[in-house]
């Protein structure tokens, strides 16, 4: 049992610290009672004590989906976590538009793009489209930011050269698609073009996505990562920041 004041947290279910969660999984195999039964030893192989299946459903082809409940004897003690964040100063649209036009004296260009094979322009435009997102204007609304969104799958190397040409202070970058790690990939392959041409310092580099993180953007070479949940204002207010900071040094 852990202390009303232990700083170690389980899962809560139905009492505090109980450990009950929620797990669902797809298996390649048929629905049958003996594929319930496989999909309860996964879950005890997992850690999970007391599974239960409350869910199997036949996806047809030879596969099966699950749903089961079970209880997590692990916990995680609070004092241990460490989380590498941005910080993005927490500006809002019009403290950022005049920071930017009393300390810069002179519009941000940003050029944006979805990169390598990935189509998906959901994060992209939410952060660069004038309408925004969650209530929070785009990059485009801006008076202090030139914005340039070149859409989907666009070559890491055509991306270089309308940065150039937009004589741009930041390359942002959304990748959504990542399986197999393609987005790693992408992204290294950006850092590398730009080292190799000795242009990394021209940039400030900038990307976000779905399974991006600060701490994965830092050790790829970029300077910041925004992941799920971020804003317009959120990119927005780290970009004025740095731009006028990298500019005044």
């Amino acid at each position: 049992m852990t202390s009303e004041n232990s700083r170690i947290i389980r899962p809560y279910g139905d009492s505090l610290n109980d450990g009950k969660v929620q797990l669902s999984f797809t298996l390649p195999v048929p629905s049958s009672p003996e594929s319930a039964e496989a999909a309860r030893a996964l879950a005890r192989n997992m850690g999970l004590e007391e599974p239960e299946v409350c869910c199997a459903r036949d996806l047809g082809e030879g596969f099966s989906f699950y749903i089961l409940y079970g209880r997590c004897t692990g916990g995680v003690d609070l004092e241990t976590i460490e989380v590498t964040q941005v910080d993005t100063g927490s500006l809002d649209y019009y403290q950022i538009n005049s920071l930017i036009e009393k300390e810069l004296e002179r519009h941000i260009v940003v050029v944006g793009a979805c990169t390598g094979s990935d189509a998906h322009t959901v994060g992209l435009d939410a952060i660069m489209n004038m309408k925004g997102y969650a209530g929070e204007y785009g990059l485009e609304r801006y008076p202090w930011i030139d914005t340039v969104n070149m859409g989907s799958q666009v070559p890491n190397e055509e991306l270089i050269r309308r940065g150039l040409a937009e004589h741009a202070d930041v390359l942002l970058i959304s990748q959504v698609v990542t399986q197999k790690n393609v987005h790693i990939h992408n992204l290294t392959e950006l850092v590398e073009l730009l080292e190799a041409e000795g242009l990394r310092d021209r940039f400030l580099l900038v990307v976000g996505g779905p399974r991006i993180s600060h701490e994965l953007a830092l050790e790829l070479g970029y300077d910041a990562g925004f992941g799920s949940g971020s804003l317009p204002v959120d990119v927005a207010s780290y970009i004025s920041r740095a731009v006028i900071k990298k500019e005044q040094s």
